[in-house]
């Protein structure tokens, strides 16, 4: 049987994560309250799929719906895809625990806010959670699943089985942490590259060449746990006996929310492109990141 997903916000994380039902097989139904967004919705999805090289007769597979209601009925899992605002979360999850069935799993893209601030109240909490994706997710795969404390088990069992149906990866936290995992590691490593950066340490292209050639390659491979593992003879244990000590005076100096600075950001702008070439530069990083994903997934 056709799996059945509604996807709600028309954006570009929605009009992303469609993508990504689609292509798996599912029957996805997008609504966006916008009647713009929605009329070029579909037009936007093929825009998608050409610049991603996905295969566009998936978007057969798509139902743009007029209402809410129409997009949830009977439907396994909702992909919210709101706005960061607590109150307008908290209207949608209300509706959507109102339009749906028991067994309906309601799972927001949100970045921000954790599923306890928008759930609270509702007759359905128990089958609400955050899906965060990263952008873009129909190229970058990861998805974490992070539970509020009333999300039931078997409700993170679930979303964890249909992650990985729709080739997503999913990672699953036990509980609710502020900022997620993802969140959280990039931005330690922002607050120390702006500082890096304003102390004149470094250039932002220089900054940028260490992780994409440097960290960023190995990591594409192997996170950081994976890697300390081959860096010393005896593995993590001989890594962190060797280089543990130097590694937490390095941490215990590192940077903090105070590097977040707007003498930081002037110098950053200064370096790289124009705010009015951002669109076509992300167009180009998906593509490349399409092309990055399908190459691993070939030679896995």
């Amino acid at each position: 049987m056709t799996r059945r997903i509604a996807v709600i916000g028309g954006g570009l994380i929605g009009r992303a994560w469609t993508l990504v039902f689609a292509r798996a097989g599912c029957e996805v139904r997008l609504w966006d309250p916008d009647a713009k967004v929605r009329a070029h919705a579909l037009d936007e999805l093929a825009e998608t799929c050409r610049q991603s090289g996905d295969d566009p007769s998936s978007i057969a597979q798509v139902t743009i719906c007029a209402d809410m209601a129409t997009a949830v009925d009977r439907v396994e899992w909702v992909q919210e895809n709101g706005p960061e605002k607590l109150e307008i979360k908290r209207e949608i999850y209300a509706e959507l625990d109102r339009l749906t069935g028991s067994k309906t799993i309601l799972a927001s893209s949100s970045s921000a806010l954790v599923a306890s601030r928008f759930a609270e109240g509702l007759a359905g909490r128990a089958r609400i959670l955050v899906a965060h994706p990263v952008n873009p997710p129909h190229v970058i795969p990861v998805v974490e699943l992070c539970p509020g404390p009333d999300t039931a088990p078997e409700v993170m069992d679930r979303a964890e089985a249909l992650m990985r149906d729709v080739a997503q990866v999913p990672v699953r936290l036990t509980r609710e942490i502020d900022g997620f995992v993802l969140n959280r590691l990039q931005a330690v490593v922002l607050a120390e590259s702006l500082r890096l950066i304003e102390e004149g340490i470094v250039t932002p292209q220089g900054l940028d060449d260490t992780i994409c050639h440097g960290l960023g390659r190995r990591w594409t491979l192997l996170g950081p746990m994976a890697t300390i593992n081959l860096n010393a003879p005896g593995g993590v244990k001989d890594y962190l006996d060797r280089y543990g000590p130097t590694m937490a005076r390095l941490s215990d100096s590192a940077a903090r929310g105070e590097a977040f600075t707007e003498r930081a950001a002037e110098i950053v702008a200064a370096d790289l492109p124009a705010p009015s070439q951002v669109q076509e530069l992300s167009r180009q990083r998906d593509t490349r990141l399409a092309e990055l994903g399908r190459f691993l997934r070939d030679n896995d």
